[in-house]
């Protein structure tokens, strides 16, 4: 298992046993995508050797190509870039400022962009992502004692996964002409709200409304049809459940994970989530042996 590189909304690392139990036995010898790439968790726990990761943030999948691709440039533009901006606050804003060069029409080095977003991420409030109506990205200091700015082990172990895949910035729609039978997809769109007044679910300008939520389940019915194995958390919103649960052959699961995206300290803790799957029970891996001997 390789940790991510970046933190991320909805993160998956301590669900990762609930989500690869649902993959088939033999997952690791097929090809594996991940249309809603975010932080990624989910791939570099599986290590594929074929696939696809893709994300509609253009900079984020930038920043991917640059690991995949410029490890070591990475890591030398990271370490300068320390020692330039350090765990600042007011340089953190200049830092941020720099950032959204490309938006205003700047142009800007792609291995300082890289370096960039990894800076503001280990350092912005709760590692968010997220961008205004006009792309720039907007999220305030976050005053962490001792962040890890460079990041250097992880880099180069996530290179050696990324060499393997396609790195693509598109609609989740291409998965349809992408994956081949017998291929595994996981999706991990932004989550329906829970209630009017739920935090965070997007990080996107373009949004993820319930119609997108619609139609992510529409693709889902496709892949099936295509003979192509999915996996799929979000909320367990009602809504959400009806959508999926209205599919006979799809598999509905409720699992409760810790979520640190609200602003408030005093309401973070366990929620609900769904698992949503079309392998079948025979086929599923399951949990495994340790997981399974923490119940005893």
């Amino acid at each position: 298992m390789v940790d991510p590189i970046l933190k991320w909304a909805g993160g998956k690392r301590q669900l990762l046993d609930d989500i690869v139990s649902l993959f088939p036995k033999d997952y690791q010898d097929r090809a594996f995508h991940e249309p809603m790439f975010g932080g990624g968790a989910v791939t570099f726990h599986v290590g594929p050797s074929e696939g696809t990761i893709n994300d509609i943030v253009p900079r984020l999948m930038i920043f991917y190509e640059v690991v995949r691709d410029n490890p070591e440039e990475l890591i030398e533009e990271s370490r300068k870039l320390e020692e330039e901006y350090g765990n600042n606050e007011k340089k953190y804003y200049e830092a941020r400022d720099e950032f959204n060069k490309p938006i205003r029409g700047e142009k800007l080095d792609k291995v300082r962009e890289a370096s960039l977003l990894l800076y503001l991420n280990r350092t912005c409030f709760n590692g968010l992502y997220r961008e205004n109506s006009k792309g720039e990205f907007n999220v305030p200091f976050g005053d962490y004692s001792n962040p890890d700015f460079v990041r250097e082990k992880q880099i180069r172990e996530c290179s050696k996964i990324l060499k393997n895949l396609e790195i693509l910035n598109e609609d989740f729609e291409y998965i349809i002409d992408k994956a081949k039978p017998g291929d595994l997809v996981y999706f991990d769109p932004p989550y329906q709200p829970v209630s009017e007044t739920a935090d965070f679910t997007q990080y996107a300008k373009e949004g993820f409304d319930f119609s997108e939520q619609e139609r992510l389940r529409d693709t889902c019915v496709k892949l099936d049809k295509n003979d192509v194995f999915f996996v799929l958390s979000n909320s367990w919103a009602e809504p959400v459940r009806e959508l999926y649960e209205e599919v006979e052959k799809f598999e509905v699961n409720q699992v409760s994970a810790k979520r640190d995206i609200s602003s408030k300290a005093e309401t973070r803790g366990p929620v609900y989530e769904i698992l949503v799957t079309n392998v079948s029970k025979e086929l599923q891996r399951g949990k495994s042996q340790k997981k399974l001997a923490s119940y005893g």
